[in-house]
């Protein structure tokens, strides 16, 4: 399995409501410091079911990429979703930050 497809597979998991940051995302797929190669394969990814709007900087900020329909288009999709935001216009980690189940 190419790195690209191991981050897509942990994105599908995140459900509706939840977010998860870049270096989550590279960290459960075993590559701790490829934090930025998440955010390629993101931009990569062409894949209507990987929820790519669901994953935020660490500071639980949006990314003008998702903006393709006008400004906040990924703000307006979690929010759709029931993410919370705070006042400073970053999701609420401490409130939607997805926890993945271990076995």
């Amino acid at each position: 399995m190419s790195l690209f497809a191991a981050f897509y597979t942990i994105i599908r998991q995140i459900p509706p409501g939840k977010t998860a940051t870049y270096g989550q995302i590279a960290r459960l797929a075993g590559r701790p410091r490829c934090a930025r190669t998440v955010g390629y394969a993101l931009a990569a990814c062409r894949d209507p079911a990987v929820p790519c709007h669901r994953v935020v900087d660490r500071f639980g900020g949006t990314k003008a990429a998702f903006d393709l329909h006008g400004p906040g288009g990924q703000r307006a999709l979690l929010e759709a979703e029931g993410v919370p935001f705070r006042p400073d216009g970053t999701a609420d980690l401490e409130r939607c930050q997805w926890t993945p189940e271990t076995p």
